[in-house]
C-alpha cells in the first residue's frame, strides 16, 4: 500500500503546468451619461474614445490567483463628455506546476488574455444599452503592456 502512495506521489511531482479559469465575473461596473439627451443626437458624429486598460494580479493561495482586467472608456464629442464607462472583471485561474519565475509573465499576459473577449461583450453591451453605438474593442496586446510597464519600472529604478 506505501509502495502505490510513492507512486501517486511521483506522479504528482511529474504532472505538467496547469492553467485553468476557476471562474470570472464583473466585479465593478460603472456607465455614465451626463449629458443625455444631447449627447445621444444621432446627427452627431461618433464619439471620440480613450481606452485606458491595466492589469492587477494577486495571489489567493499557493495555486489560486485572482486576475483583474480593469477598462475605462472615455468618449467625448468635443469637450463635451458622451460617456465614461469604468469596468473591473475578474478571473480567478488556478495555476499549477508552473516555475516561481514564470508566474508573474503568465498572470498578466495569458490571464488576461483568456478572460478578455468577455470582458470587451461587457463592455460593448454596456455602452449600446446607454444608447451608443457598441464599442468593439480592438484584441489588446497583453505582452506588449506588460513589457511596456517593465520598462517603466527599470527607468524608475535608474531615475
Amino acid at each position: 500500500m506505501a509502495e502505490n502512495d510513492q507512486v501517486a506521489g511521483n506522479e504528482a511531482e511529474t504532472e505538467g503546468p496547469q492553467l485553468a479559469i476557476i471562474t470570472q465575473y464583473v466585479k465593478d461596473i460603472s456607465f455614465e451619461n451626463p449629458n443625455a439627451p444631447a449627447s445621444l443626437n444621432p446627427e452627431l458624429p461618433q464619439p471620440n474614445v480613450e481606452l485606458v486598460v491595466n492589469v492587477q494580479a494577486r495571489a489567493l493561495t499557493e495555486e489560486n490567483y485572482e486576475i483583474e482586467l480593469r477598462i475605462q472608456a472615455t468618449a467625448k464629442h468635443d469637450e463635451n463628455t458622451a460617456f465614461i464607462l469604468e469596468l473591473v472583471y475578474g478571473g480567478m485561474f488556478l495555476l499549477k506546476n508552473f516555475p516561481q519565475e514564470a508566474l508573474e509573465m503568465i498572470c498578466m499576459i495569458e490571464c488576461p488574455r483568456l478572460i478578455f473577449p468577455f470582458a470587451r461583450r461587457v463592455v460593448s453591451d454596456a455602452v449600446r444599452d446607454g444608447g451608443f453605438a457598441p464599442l468593439q474593442l480592438d484584441p489588446i496586446d497583453f505582452q506588449g503592456l506588460y513589457q511596456a510597464h517593465k520598462a517603466q519600472e527599470h527607468q524608475a529604478g535608474n531615475a
